[in-house]
């Protein structure tokens, strides 16, 4: 029982870090669209960023969910343990 504690606590640990990580990516994104004609670099910059967002949610949504799902488990199982008699 005390695994699946453990396990959850560190998931959403690294959860919380990949948000805050995401976060600090987005710290120097520029949202403007950029339409004139030598914005080459800084379309390729948001392009850079565009990918690393993307990785950032795909794992962020990820890992929210297998983290809610082990939260269930492991708060279904604590409660089953403490609806068990002790004999």
């Amino acid at each position: 029982m005390l695994a699946l504690w453990i396990i959850w606590f560190v998931l959403t640990l690294f959860v919380v870090g990949l948000a805050v990580a995401r976060k600090i990516a987005t710290r120097n994104e520029d949202d403007l669209v950029h339409l004139a004609g030598g914005a080459e670099q800084a379309i390729s910059q948001q392009i850079v960023v565009a990918r690393k967002l993307e990785w950032f949610d795909h794992w962020g949504k990820t890992l929210t969910v297998a983290d809610g799902l082990l939260a269930v488990i492991t708060l279904y199982t604590a409660w089953q343990q403490s609806l068990a008699v002790v004999k």
